[in-house]
């Protein structure tokens, strides 16, 4: 009897502890240790358990039915405690986390166009309003196309001028968008007047180099055009772009696939034209290149060399430089929200 008696002392000892335990448990981490205590490996309930098999049979069977019987009680009370608890965190998590739906709505920040984007649309659209189509062309293009077709040969001294990136010998990574004027003659007889937007490539790296950089060229071949019409076609765009009144200065210079060709300056827009570092005190930058198309280049099309016709191309960076005061071209392709966020959305 003594033995049932100790058993059974133990069992209400543990008994009165656990409901209690149970039952105050403030969250789930507490009801863990609580299971532990009485039911791990090494837990209260476990080892009177492990203690029966000493016992005789019949004090064994006896004190075993009773301690399994407080162990399915304990479990239940162990369950039931847990479903309340996450019944209670989830309570106050949609206390904590509730949305106030009278409150107004958060502002959505507007998107704007890339600087360089949005000024190759004002570009085009400046063309477009001069009856100039737009045409593209591949970034992988062919050595004939982007040099030869050009009056530029495997030999010319203009060929250091590019620095290309080479794929192979015959294919390269384009270094002006020249090779869709080539593309357009070869497949349309004339007139021809179109812009040429795109990606283009060189080995060059500095604040105001890149060797991704962006350009657009125009070709414009129809007969009887003259250099007249190539300056009066720049000018228009120059007040169009820069404002009414921007002076403009054509100095002669040289081109593979133009002849005569000449250099496009405006009046600086920083220190309008007085003179300063960024313009070297001369009041001018430049802004594009542009000439006369070389009847070489007609010949390599199949047109008739008597034709005439004009062409030129300029930087995008450098016309978005020149527009936003920009001294570092790098700044264009970091995408620093800091630097980005000062040009207005469209």
């Amino acid at each position: 009897m003594s033995e049932i008696t100790g058993v059974r002392e133990q069992l209400q000892a543990l008994e009165a502890w656990a409901f209690p335990a149970i039952a105050q448990a403030a969250d789930p981490e507490a009801l863990e240790q609580i299971r532990i205590r009485v039911l791990g490996r090494k837990g209260e309930l476990t080892t009177i358990l492990r203690g029966l098999g000493a016992l005789a049979p019949d004090v064994r069977r006896e004190m075993g039915q009773q301690a399994n019987v407080l162990k399915a009680r304990i479990e239940a009370a162990l369950e039931g405690r847990e479903q309340g608890l996450r019944v209670a965190v989830r309570d106050a998590l949609a206390v904590r986390e509730a949305i106030d739906i009278t409150l107004p709505g958060r502002p959505v920040p507007r998107g704007s166009l890339h600087p360089l984007t949005a000024i190759q649309y004002e570009i085009i659209e400046v063309f477009q309003h001069l009856g100039f189509a737009v045409a593209e062309g591949p970034e992988v293009e062919l050595d004939y196309y982007n040099f030869e077709a050009l009056n530029i040969p495997k030999d010319h001294p203009a060929r250091d001028m590019q620095d290309t990136f080479y794929v192979t010998d015959d294919v390269l990574l384009r270094t002006h968008t020249s090779p869709v004027q080539i593309h357009v003659m070869e497949t349309q007889p004339p007139p021809v007047r179109i812009v040429a937007p795109g990606r283009v490539y060189r080995r060059d790296a500095d604040p105001t180099h890149s060797p991704m950089f962006h350009q657009v060229e125009g070709l414009l071949v129809e007969q009887g055009v003259s250099f007249a019409d190539l300056k009066g076609t720049l000018t228009v765009f120059v007040n169009q772009f820069f404002g009414s009144g921007t002076r403009v200065r054509f100095r002669p210079s040289f081109f593979p696939f133009t002849e005569p060709s000449a250099e496009v300056d405006i009046g600086c827009v920083m220190c309008q034209g007085v003179g300063c570092r960024v313009c070297k005190g001369t009041g001018y930058l430049e802004i594009l290149g542009a000439g006369m198309v070389d009847p070489e280049v007609f010949r390599a099309v199949g047109y008739d060399p008597e034709i005439t016709g004009f062409a030129f191309g300029m930087g995008v960076e450098r016309i978005a430089m020149l527009r936003y005061g920009i001294d570092d071209i790098r700044l264009f392709f970091e995408n620093d929200l800091r630097f980005l966020q000062q040009f207005p959305a469209l």
